[in-house]
């Protein structure tokens, strides 16, 4: 094969008159790359011609997007996706899709092509919020939405949220993303402030997640506990942290499905405060193992 492979020319035939991969129909090749990923069709299409016309089938491309991607077209103006191949609408929608006044992302992953999806801390409701004593916002280019919220003092801490999408089949994970501590770059050097950083370890968080068909996640920790050091000797303190608060299942028959959730702390025998609430996520639960597999 590794001869094949060296011997094929770029017009699909072979130069010494051995059969080869270049002279496979396209149509085969189709079929073939329908059970690859996305990096692996654009890593083969380099081959010959037959790869490349091959890689650039609407019938490959349709078995990557998911079943209801026309839902995420919905989105954008026509304008962005009117005449193209289903290639180039795979390209457009692994790129971050804003809604809800770009408070919400959406986007295919570009391995798996399976929806992902964030959610601003601006998209939440922050009990209080609108009084800058409590809570304030700072612009940061390590959110994905540019600016994060920052909790100085609250005696109750609560954040939620709801999203409703039309999310195809699958099992989801949803994780808060968190820092203990403000941050700011000061001679071109990041550097956090832990100056109001109080409370958390005085009492658990508790984070919830529901569902409207009756799905539930409920779990509880110190944030003193999930910033300090992992197995693996890794410092946490002073860095993002994604926190898992459960999965919840779509099934097929679901046309749109409603998600809630929520990270309170409503101990009011003492304050805390020094706190980042960046945003949520939601993606597949098995994402990090399906790339692994494809890396290995």
């Amino acid at each position: 094969m590794g001869a094949s492979l060296s011997n094929t020319g770029d017009n699909g035939s072979s130069p010494t008159g051995v059969t080869g991969l270049g002279d496979m129909p396209e149509s085969c090749v189709a079929l073939v790359f329908m059970y690859l990923t996305p990096p692996e069709i654009c890593n083969l299409a380099r081959l010959n011609r037959a790869f490349r016309g091959a890689a650039s089938s609407d019938a490959v491309w349709e078995s990557k997007l998911p079943s209801n991607y026309h839902h995420m077209l919905d989105l954008l103006p026509h304008w962005r996706y009117e005449g193209l191949s289903k290639k180039s609408i795979f390209a457009l929608l692994s790129r971050p899709v804003s809604f809800d006044n770009d408070k919400k992302e959406v986007w295919l992953d570009r391995v798996s092509g399976r929806i992902c999806m964030s959610i601003s801390s601006k998209a939440m409701s922050i009990t209080s919020s609108e009084d800058r004593r409590h809570w304030n916002w700072f612009p940061t280019d390590e959110s994905r939405f540019q600016v994060v919220a920052y909790c100085q003092q609250v005696w109750w801490f609560e954040v939620s949220g709801t999203v409703k999408f039309p999310f195809p089949p699958d099992i989801y994970t949803l994780t808060f993303r968190i820092h203990i501590g403000k941050f700011l770059k000061r001679l071109g050097r990041r550097v956090s402030n832990f100056e109001h950083t109080h409370g958390w370890d005085l009492g658990p968080v508790r984070y919830e997640l529901s569902t409207a068909d009756g799905q539930r996640a409920v779990s509880e920790c110190l944030l003193h506990d999930i910033e300090q050091n992992d197995a693996k000797g890794n410092i946490k303190r002073g860095c993002w942290i994604e926190y898992k608060v459960g999965e919840f299942i779509v099934s097929g028959s679901d046309p749109v499905t409603e998600v809630r959730f929520s990270m309170k702390q409503i101990d009011c025998t003492h304050s805390k405060g020094g706190l980042c609430v960046d945003s949520v996520s939601i993606t597949p639960s098995d994402l990090g193992r399906c790339r692994n597999r494809e890396f290995l």
